[in-house]
């Protein structure tokens, strides 16, 4: 299954219609096999293949360059090999272990999502709302992910009554809030950073020591417990606590 534009359907009622996203300090084009980014002095370059293969090339406004190339090998480890500086570095890697499972590039961000344990509220409100194709469709996205003991937070009841269908409105302005258009790494994410998401309120980003934070529009705060859990048509960062809208 080409895992590239199953899913363009990003043209939902709210803030669908808008041509462009900005954010701060950060330029992205993109179509449907390369991206290119331009954040806090570093240019990101990164090109997907049909089959899996992805190349990154990044160099920063000081002349330091860095290239990255990732083959996915069915039934094997992901072998992976980063040049930085002129010197080269070959590691071997099955992508990031999520829930019991393993998140791997060759996958959409839906297709490695149901494979994880911790998420099943999650991938049920994303059906619920419709929302699947649109995951899946060439993106890029990045997606902040609450795991279940994130929905858990929320007030008795407030789950069931979100995936009921006279609520999917609301359901699908909560989870296009956690979207943002392009392909935003942890190295892509700074201190102060604004992100204007799918749904077209804004998130921002904080930093407490190494770690990331999101604040939403309501001023509560959601800690990254695992970043860059990439797939072929964005990437994901998971985090501790479902994020809100203002309206």
């Amino acid at each position: 299954m080409n895992s590239k534009p199953l899913f363009a359907a990003l043209a939902l009622t709210v803030a669908f219609a808008t041509p462009a996203f900005a954010q701060d300090a950060m330029k992205t084009k993109s179509d449907d096999e390369k991206t290119k980014t331009k954040a806090d002095g570093t240019m990101t370059k990164t090109k997907m293949a049909d089959d899996g293969k992805m190349k990154v090339k990044g160099k920063t406004d000081k002349g330091d360059k860095m290239r990255a190339k990732t083959k996915p090998r069915k039934g094997e480890a992901m072998s992976t090999t980063t040049e930085t500086m002129g010197s080269t570095t070959t590691t071997t890697s099955g992508g990031v272990m999520v829930g019991g499972a393993m998140m791997t590039p060759d996958k959409d961000i839906v297709d490695n999502a149901v494979g994880s344990s911790d998420h099943t509220t999650l991938v049920a409100a994303v059906k619920a709302a419709g929302l699947v194709e649109t995951l899946k469709s060439a993106g890029p996205f990045t997606v902040f992910a609450p795991s279940n003991s994130a929905f858990d937070k929320l007030p008795a009841g407030t789950v069931n009554s979100l995936v009921t269908p006279e609520m999917k409105p609301t359901l699908t302005k909560i989870l296009t809030y956690h979207v943002v258009p392009g392909r935003l790494t942890a190295g892509n994410l700074t201190a102060g950073q604004v992100l204007t998401t799918v749904q077209g309120e804004t998130l921002t980003v904080m930093k407490n020591g190494n770690g990331v934070m999101i604040k939403d529009a309501k001023g509560g705060m959601a800690r990254v417990t695992i970043a860059d859990v990439i797939s072929s048509n964005g990437v994901t960062h998971v985090i501790d606590t479902v994020l809100m809208p203002a309206k």
